[in-house]
């Protein structure tokens, strides 16, 4: 058997999430079924670095695939991505030691999540948009409370009783880009939900309807509040997985451009067009 890494994408709005499940349409599942059509053999397993949930994307899921084969990784990718849906997309696929792990190996994640502060017709799939007004001073303060080792069993769905819900948060950035407020968390790995009902809460009080003294309970007992604020998996996406030796991102940029609007642009170039043929006519003159 020879290990690979993938690197994969995907727009998860299809997929009932990574994981392979009956009678459900799973990013793992389409990427089995084009595994055994490439390699016409059922004999390989495929191991991601982690679920992402029902309508969630990946910018850079990773996995391994042990299979028997001597194709070239390049050659796999491109067979691959033959028989893949349109939806999902193996960017790379590396030769892995042997004892690589795509899950145990992963030193930690990076996920982005997209707030619209406007209604947009091309990026509804990649965006909540939130319809009121978001403090987003109020917002960083919020996400401040996060960073480190915390138990995060107030944000998810998880039982703290069966599995530890202690998390510890490298950094969470809030940053604005146009009509888009982008926030990034780096953590050690996440639990059930936890990025979703986060977004939640600081959109919460980014609207200026729960303080943030409120939030800080939720960090030392149990509530079942952040649950009923849970962001819509749609602005979210897996970004990275990181790996030793990886660098780590430091740019925030959105997954797609939506921080302008199309009347705003088309003024743009008019502006352009018009300065133009002002500096034509004026050269004429001359």
């Amino acid at each position: 058997m020879a290990r690979f890494k993938l690197t994969i994408e995907y727009e998860g709005t299809r997929f009932s999430g990574w994981q392979v499940q009956k009678n459900a349409r799973t990013v793992q599942g389409e990427i089995n079924a084009a595994v055994g059509k490439v390699f016409g053999t059922h004999n390989f397993e495929l191991y991601g670095s982690g679920r992402t949930d029902a309508g969630v994307h990946a910018l850079q899921q990773a996995a391994h695939l042990d299979i028997k084969t001597m194709l070239a990784p390049e050659i796999i990718r491109m067979k691959l991505n033959d028989e893949l849906p349109a939806d999902i997309n193996i960017i790379e696929v590396e030769k892995a030691a042997a004892d690589f792990h795509a899950r145990h190996d992963a030193q930690a994640r990076s996920y982005l999540y997209q707030i619209s502060r406007r209604r947009t017709a091309f990026g509804k799939k990649f965006v909540w948009w939130v319809k009121d007004p978001l403090d987003v001073v109020k917002m960083r303060q919020t996400a401040d409370l996060f960073k480190g080792l915390k138990d995060f069993r107030s944000f998810t769905a998880d039982d703290p009783e069966e599995k530890s819900t202690k998390v510890h948060i490298n950094s969470i950035e809030v940053q604005e880009s146009g009509d888009l407020i982008l926030v990034r968390i780096v953590g050690s790995h996440f639990i059930w939900k936890m990025v979703r009902q986060l977004i939640g809460v600081l959109a919460e009080v980014g609207r200026g309807s729960m303080p943030v003294n409120e939030v800080k309970k939720f960090m030392h007992t149990k509530s079942d509040v952040p649950a009923k604020m849970t962001a819509p998996p749609s602005g979210l996406f897996l970004e990275r997985v990181y790996y030793k030796g990886d660098v780590w991102l430091k740019e925030l940029k959105p997954m797609m451009d939506v921080s302008a609007k199309p009347a705003a642009r088309f003024e743009k170039r008019h502006e352009k067009k018009s300065a133009g043929n002002e500096e034509k006519q004026s050269e004429k003159k001359e």
